[in-house]
């Protein structure tokens, strides 16, 4: 047996992960990203495969990750993680991002470091790809605390207030209105399924 409630009990950062391609800029927020070796410095990350980021990087190989920290705002994280690069410019209106060596943005806003990193390897895991990378850049930006996944749930991310029927899903708190949600609902938003979403109350 596999119950979600014990994967739920695993530690998450948070991060804006952009790419460049041919002159566009894109960016998405991530959970996933670790540091795999010392030396030489090698970087572990998990994109979703749904996502345009994901793409650009799987053809280009080079990608920056931003670490937010606790200063980091709803605004900012839906600006970045709740809409499609394929159609929609992120960097519009935001002024607070500068390029790195590789030719990626990284964000100051809301975050304390940022690492680029060239990746060397590509790993299939099914509705996501494993990127190992070396790391060819990293800097502090701040000395604010990262912000885990529950730091976004219990601090950052908006409360529901709205009495409605419906079911809220557990990832990034999109509502789907109705009074059955259909078993192969994937939210829009962060792509997870049906099993991540609870009624609202």
């Amino acid at each position: 047996m596999i119950r979600n409630e014990a994967m739920f009990k695993l530690s998450y950062g948070l991060f804006i992960l952009s790419a460049n391609e041919n002159g566009k800029d894109n960016a998405c927020i991530i959970n996933t990203a670790c540091q795999v070796t010392d030396n030489p410095k090698k970087l572990t990350i998990a994109v979703n495969k749904s996502n345009y980021t994901c793409e650009m990087i799987e053809r280009t190989k080079l990608f920056t990750i931003s670490v937010l920290s606790t200063e980091a705002t709803f605004d900012l994280i839906k600006r970045f993680g709740f809409a499609s690069g394929r159609d929609t410019d992120k960097f519009t209106g935001h002024n607070d991002h500068y390029r790195t060596e590789n030719g990626t943005y990284f964000i100051c806003e809301g975050t304390n470091a940022y690492i680029s990193c060239t990746a060397t390897d590509i790993v299939d895991c099914g509705t996501h790809l494993l990127f190992i990378a070396d790391v060819t850049e990293a800097e502090t930006l701040s000395d604010e605390p990262s912000a885990t996944y529950q730091y976004y749930f219990d601090h950052i991310k908006p409360k529901l207030e709205v009495k409605k029927k419906g079911y809220v899903c557990k990832i990034c708190g999109y509502v789907y209105e109705g009074d059955e949600l259909p078993e192969d609902f994937i939210c829009p938003l962060c792509k997870h399924g049906a099993e991540d979403f609870e009624p609202l109350t």
